[in-house]
């Protein structure tokens, strides 16, 4: 059984078994055959394919176990799980956990306080996070609660071209909210529009 073991960390190790079939664990009677410099060899039987790969001190591997008959490569086993590992772990460093950030207004929220919750909303959806937009009321408030909907309608429209509403502005209980996702190309439109504005102002 091959076994690999991972670095994890300065002193820790784990003990891995590849997924892959490796070597004498490929029990096929054909394999098509890829060498060590990529030259596609054809199909030869998995006997020869392993005598192949020993005369060159390297691991037969199967890399692609659904095709008729399998794919197999000739290639530096350790090496190759090494950067596969190395690839795995800066794919999930790049992936993000969306989070839901909450922006809270009140129904009489003025013109500068308003604008200065709005930005601060810009400034996670630049972080690819989403934002929960909440107007609470107190007491009598409860009685005028469209003006939480045109507050948030405002929101909305403010923030269109940069956001997708993931959740429609809705009534519950003594609150009104609204979801805002950032949009898949929000990095591009910033930069854009931070692009525009700063040509605006050369011309002024």
């Amino acid at each position: 059984m091959f076994i690999i073991r991972i670095r994890r960390g300065k002193a820790k190790t784990k003990a891995v078994i590849p997924k892959e079939r490796i070597n004498e664990q490929i029990n096929v009677p054909k394999v098509r055959l890829i060498g060590s410099d990529g030259e596609q060899i054809g199909i030869v039987s998995t006997k020869e394919a392993l005598y192949l790969a020993s005369r060159e001190n390297l691991d037969l591997v199967e890399i692609s176990p659904s095709a008729v008959p399998p794919v197999c490569k000739i290639l530096d086993f350790g090496k190759f799980y090494y950067q596969k590992e190395r690839r795995s772990r800066e794919s999930k460093k790049k992936q993000h956990n969306v989070q839901i950030k909450e922006v809270k207004f009140g129904p009489n929220t003025d013109i500068h306080d308003f604008t200065f919750k709005v930005n601060n909303a810009v400034k996670f959806l630049k972080q690819h996070d989403k934002v929960k937009f909440t107007v609470r009321f107190r007491g009598r408030q409860l009685a005028h609660k469209e003006l939480g909907y045109e507050l948030l309608e405002r929101v909305v429209e403010k923030l269109k071209d940069i956001t997708d509403v993931d959740s429609k502005v809705v009534a519950e209980k003594n609150t009104v909210t609204t979801i805002l996702a950032p949009k898949k190309d929000i990095d591009k439109i910033l930069e854009k529009k931070k692009a525009q504005s700063e040509e605006e102002n050369s011309k002024k």
